[in-house]
């Protein structure tokens, strides 16, 4: 009986332990434990792999959404979307597993916070009124555009570097002289009213609005940008300052794009200056700086729905434009886009100030413009071939294709210490550059605005005295509109 007994313990002793042993058989893995988010959400994947004959997923967190939530034993693949995030604090939270009796497994979710709140906070429906033409339609409107350089985009205040404030008369006297278009230049950056959101101060939004609003009411096509200010985005563009700048260009035209939304079609929005860059590496940095320009001004909606956006090759150089800028930006409306590069070739020529150990400055440009006297300051490259060949680049690459281009800046600065012959022979050969450049981007369907920073002085490329609203040089303005002819 007692060996009965025995056996009996053995036996049911073995099937506890084997029912045990079954249990502790079942196994669940995930192929990712931890998952991170960028602030503007997207989706990921993880798999599943277990023996259990089912399993469960569970997530609390609203702003995730899980392609399926149960599944039976084998390898599961569960795709996993974050909503964006708009807080500028890092949300996280967890998804938890269970398999069987097996022990449960958590996956950790976290996502980014915007760096800066969110300024699309009144979007409004597309509006389509006034703003009928595509960017091709717009640019047949433009024939000769200029630049209020040296003025809102001066770092220290609008009259820092020299120019007077901005007045109606003053664009007034260029719309006179032959431009229907103007390209302001502007700083945003230092008129910030609180760099840790980046909200930029009425003030200077209303500022900028009124200066828009005296070159509409003269009936000029107007280009607003972002220039260097202060160089936080185009000296940046590199993967390291990728994100941070994102989050500044979407919140600086977030409140430039709301505060100017109810122009008409005479606005248009410039996403960067001449951003630096020199490789494909730092060609895909530029490429989200200028989506994210992109998407904040359409976000915004009524207007700016259907307004035409003009973006930057790469350091605006057009050879390297030519190589580097594969694509354009994604656009949810269609021919609303235009590309800009800028022109001072030969740098010696055009902006040089001073001799270098690697090239002298030239003062005389042009076949016909040579000096016989002082030949060693002739150019000797750069000239009316490399003009048609550049202009030639663009139109192959963009005009061709029905996008407009802009010829965002050109111009050659005065060299007054020069006299006599000397400096005739350079100011005229001057003002033939200026005509040969202006007339081979408009034959090349090219929007030329000509680079004016107000200076009257040595190495100044100013057309008018803004000071007393007059002209001041005539040569280079009769060159300009004799190039701008048909």
């Amino acid at each position: 009986m007692l060996r009965i007994l025995v056996r009996l313990s053995f036996v049911f002793a073995f099937f506890a332990f084997s029912g045990c042993e079954k249990e502790d058989l079942i196994s669940v893995s995930v192929s990712k434990e931890k998952i991170e988010f960028p602030e503007e959400g997207g989706t990921a994947d993880f798999s599943i792999t277990t023996n259990s004959d089912s399993w469960e997923i569970k997530s609390n967190l609203p702003w995730i959404q899980l392609s399926k939530s149960t599944g039976s034993s084998g390898t599961s693949t569960i795709e996993v979307t974050a909503l964006t995030n708009p807080d500028n604090v890092i949300r996280t939270g967890n998804l938890t597993l269970t398999a069987g009796k097996a022990a449960p497994k958590e996956i950790k979710i976290s996502q980014k916070g915007q760096l800066y709140p969110s300024y699309n906070t009144s979007p409004i429906p597309p509006d389509a009124s006034e703003m009928t033409s595509s960017a091709i339609e717009l640019a047949g409107k433009i024939r000769l555009g200029w630049n209020i350089g040296n003025s809102l985009e001066a770092i220290g205040s609008e009259t820092a570097w020299g120019n007077p404030l901005i007045t109606p008369e003053l664009i007034q006297l260029v719309k006179q002289n032959g431009f229907n278009a103007i390209r302001i230049p502007c700083s945003w950056n230092q008129y910030m009213e609180n760099s840790a959101t980046a909200k930029i101060k009425t003030e200077w939004l209303n500022r900028v609005k009124e200066v828009v609003q005296y070159s509409v009411d003269e009936g000029m096509y107007v280009v607003l940008n972002i220039h260097w200010d202060g160089g936080w985005l185009e000296n940046n563009v590199t993967p390291a300052k990728q994100a941070e700048n994102n989050a500044k260009q979407k919140a600086f035209w977030e409140q430039i794009a709301t505060h100017l939304r109810d122009f008409d079609e005479h606005l248009m929005f410039a996403g960067t200056n001449e951003p630096n860059v020199d490789n494909a590496s730092q060609m895909g940095v530029l490429n989200s700086y200028l989506q994210t320009f992109v998407d904040a001004v359409r976000s915004t909606g009524g207007r700016n729905s259907y307004r035409v956006l003009v973006v930057q090759g790469p350091s605006t150089d057009i050879e390297k434009t030519n190589t580097l800028m594969t694509s354009l930006p994604i656009d949810q409306i269609a021919n609303r886009m235009m590309a800009e590069v800028h022109y001072y070739t030969p740098f010696q020529f055009s902006l040089m100030e001073s001799d270098a150990n690697w090239g002298n400055m030239f003062y005389y440009w042009g076949k016909d413009f040579h000096s016989l006297t002082d030949p060693t300051r002739n150019a000797t490259w750069g000239e009316e071939a490399t003009v048609d060949s550049m202009m030639r680049l663009m139109k192959t690459k963009f005009v061709d294709k029905w996008i407009p281009v802009i010829l965002g800046e050109y111009a050659v600065g005065r060299r007054l210490t020069l006299t006599g012959a000397d400096l005739e022979l350079h100011l005229a050969s001057r003002a033939f550059y200026l005509k040969y450049v202006t007339q081979q981007a408009l034959a090349n369907g090219i929007l030329p605005f000509y680079w004016d920073a107000g200076g009257t002085g040595n190495n100044g490329s100013g057309l008018f005295d803004r000071k007393t609203n007059t002209v001041f040089d005539q040569q280079a303005l009769n060159a300009l509109i004799e190039g701008s002819k048909d």
